[in-house]
């Protein structure tokens, strides 16, 4: 019982710091309808620079963190240019900045695949100097309270007219577009901007677990979408905007509970990413299933 609440606390832990990550997701899949594949880099990226700032630089972990999430939005704003300028489909776009960020990463890494933080002081062991609490208690306060001023600043941006301008691009971009709108710009922001969250989320987790890796960012877009999809679920009935912001912090962290309980049972931890990928799969589909359902029900009402 004690392993199973140790994994728990780790799993919530991780959810949380995960969950900036799917907050830049969110923007990108439910506000311009765009799976962008560029996740599994930039957030390989973002631990990357912050391992190497840190480490090799001496930087400041909180500074190592900003240009985490910078390093993101350049990765980002890459796959805006070649989506938008060039006209390549978007989830095509995304596919050639992942591929290319790999061998960047390595080459960020000096070669290594990976790289250890062990003596090396995080934003986490900072924290812990400072107030005495346990990893996992520093790692969840800093992760909340990140998650929570990303949620604000995020609310009070799409509010504002050029954020309103991004989320009406994915309702309708032909009508945007009519009223003036850039939507090639409101596109590279998106992107932009969701992958600076992206960086930033990397960044954390590298400095919370005291190791950047190559892979640590691979299967990201999947955890991100089962996290967003995990979220409406529990979540759905909030129309406001915060809440769906909030639902997607929250359903990174039950999709984490839900893989540390799965692991605790005996399941191959090899197994998880096709785990991942039913839970998306099965998610998209039942909504789909139900609508046709109740769509064919009303025309067997209506002919009788």
């Amino acid at each position: 019982m004690s392993g199973l609440l140790v994994s728990l606390q780790d799993a919530v832990v991780q959810g949380v710091l995960w969950g900036i990550m799917v907050l830049g997701v969110y923007i990108t899949y439910k506000l311009l309808d765009i799976a962008d594949l560029t996740v599994d880099g930039s957030f390989a990226m973002g631990g990357c620079v912050c391992a190497v700032m840190v480490l090799v630089f001496k930087m400041d972990p909180w500074v190592a963190l900003l240009v985490a999430g910078i390093s993101g939005m350049a990765a980002g704003a890459v796959t805006g240019l070649l989506h938008t300028i060039f006209n390549i489909p978007a989830i095509l776009a995304g596919i050639l900045t992942q591929i290319g960020l790999w061998s960047i990463n390595l080459r960020i890494m000096g070669g290594k695949s990976n790289i250890p933080l062990l003596k090396t002081d995080t934003v986490v062991s900072k924290f812990i100097d400072m107030t005495g609490l346990g990893k996992q208690a520093a790692a969840l306060i800093i992760g909340v309270g990140i998650a929570i001023i990303m949620i604000g600043l995020l609310y009070w941006f799409f509010g504002t007219e050029i954020g309103s301008s991004m989320r009406a691009t994915g309702n309708n971009e032909a009508m945007i577009r009519a009223q003036g709108v850039n939507t090639n710009w409101t596109k590279l922001l998106a992107l932009t901007l969701s992958n600076g969250l992206v960086g930033i989320s990397g960044g954390l987790v590298c400095q919370s677990q005291k190791y950047a890796d190559i892979g640590m960012g691979t299967g990201a877009i999947v955890i991100g979408l089962a996290a967003i999809v995990i979220g409406e679920v529990l979540m759905g009935k909030l129309h406001s905007f915060g809440s769906k912001l909030a639902s997607a912090v929250v359903g990174s962290v039950i999709y984490f509970v839900i893989r540390a309980v799965v692991l605790r049972m005996g399941m191959n931890a090899n197994d998880m990413k096709l785990l991942s990928a039913v839970i998306v799969a099965v998610a998209l589909c039942v909504p789909v299933v139900i609508q046709r359902w109740r769509l064919k029900a009303s025309y067997t009402e209506g002919g009788e």
